[in-house]
């Protein structure tokens, strides 16, 4: 039941035309790619109705807590985003009153930003809701195949990082 995008396949096709070694292991990097694209868009989905981004999800709940706020460039940094974006995010989110910026006492040049009552509401229900649907996916797999699979994903991670540090360790070489 995997659906491969048609570049994929095509690529697939191709690789096998070549003789190429190595096909299967293509397909299933293909796959892995499928499959968090499947997980994604169903995340949009999900969010969609309640007139959210993944984005703006994650400010809702990383404001949860916090009754005092954080400053925009904290936000930004701890949604792993730029300060850009983080003015476009809390725009649109107090446009739809979920948050509010407020004036730091003693600063003019600062603000904070907080969940109103309404953001306060969506990002406890939504966070519980979306945590139940996110644990879900996994369902299916007992507790030692969910180990497993942690354990082959770090690998292939391993992998994805080589190529940077041997080109990084080539050039070095070439500097020499």
């Amino acid at each position: 039941m995997t659906f491969l995008e048609q570049k994929h396949l095509a690529l697939l096709d191709e690789a096998q035309r070549r003789g190429q070694t190595g096909i299967g292991n293509m397909r299933l990097c293909f796959e892995v790619l499928a499959l968090a694209s499947g997980i994604d868009r169903a995340c949009a989905l999900r969010l969609a109705p309640h007139h959210l981004s993944e984005g703006k999800f994650v400010l809702l709940f990383l404001l949860r807590d916090r009754p005092e706020g954080l400053a925009p460039h904290e936000l930004a940094e701890r949604a792993g985003v730029t300060r850009a974006t983080i003015t476009g995010l809390v725009d649109g989110l107090e446009r739809d009153g979920f948050l509010a910026r407020h004036d730091v006492k003693g600063d003019r040049r600062k603000v904070s930003v907080r969940l109103t009552a309404k953001g306060q509401a969506m990002a406890l229900d939504l966070f519980n809701e979306h945590s139940r649907w996110i644990a879900s996916l996994f369902a299916g797999l007992d507790r030692h195949e969910c180990e497993t699979l942690g354990v082959l994903l770090r690998r292939v991670w391993r992998n994805v990082d080589m190529p940077a540090k041997d080109s990084a360790t080539m050039a070095a070489g070439d500097a020499r």
